[in-house]
């Protein structure tokens, strides 16, 4: 059963590898969204450090080609869980990770100010395990518990928010094997 440090914003006994890509969330904002992601690097390739690299500023943009387009690019995500649903945090939940971009949705903007950003491993295009299904449903409840306003009309994919750059988590995703 996971548990959150409410102090440190962090969930206790997981890997955590902190990013330096976040900032102070706007006074007075209440977390009230969750939003799912999905990301592997290379693009289908897993079990590797990759993406934890990406979001520690540690990727080395020489292991491969698609790479190059990450040159610079500071991004992070609170949350990623892996096929095999091991869990790990970046961002303490009480910061703006810098996961959304620009986005916008029902008249709401600048999403990374009240969200939680979760990327699964993966691609927009495949499948996820049951293992990862299992651990996010696990991180949605302790989320709702720990912040009351989030409810299931906002826990949304990336695609919801900037439709017109992203897809994730794709068309595969299973939303009835994370709601209620």
């Amino acid at each position: 059963m996971l548990k959150i440090n409410t102090k440190l914003h962090l969930i206790e006994d997981i890997s955590y590898l902190p990013s330096d890509n976040y900032d102070l969330r706007p006074d007075n904002i209440d977390i009230d969204t969750i939003i799912i992601h999905c990301i592997s690097l290379p693009e289908g390739a897993y079990d590797n450090e990759n993406v934890s690299d990406l979001f520690t500023n540690k990727l080395d943009i020489a292991k491969d080609k698609t790479f190059l387009s990450l040159k610079g690019l500071r991004v992070s995500s609170h949350l990623f869980i892996r096929r095999n649903g091991v869990l790990s945090q970046f961002v303490p939940f009480n910061m703006r990770a810098w996961h959304a971009g620009v986005s916008q949705y029902k008249g709401r903007e600048n999403y990374n100010d009240f969200s939680i950003g979760i990327e699964l491993e993966g691609t927009s295009s495949s499948i996820f395990t049951e293992e990862q299904y299992s651990k996010l449903r696990e991180v949605i409840k302790i989320m709702k518990t720990c912040y009351p306003k989030i409810v299931e009309n906002n826990i949304i994919g990336h695609n919801k928010v900037s439709p017109e750059r992203k897809e994730d988590p794709g068309k595969f995703f299973e939303w009835d094997k994370i709601k209620g």
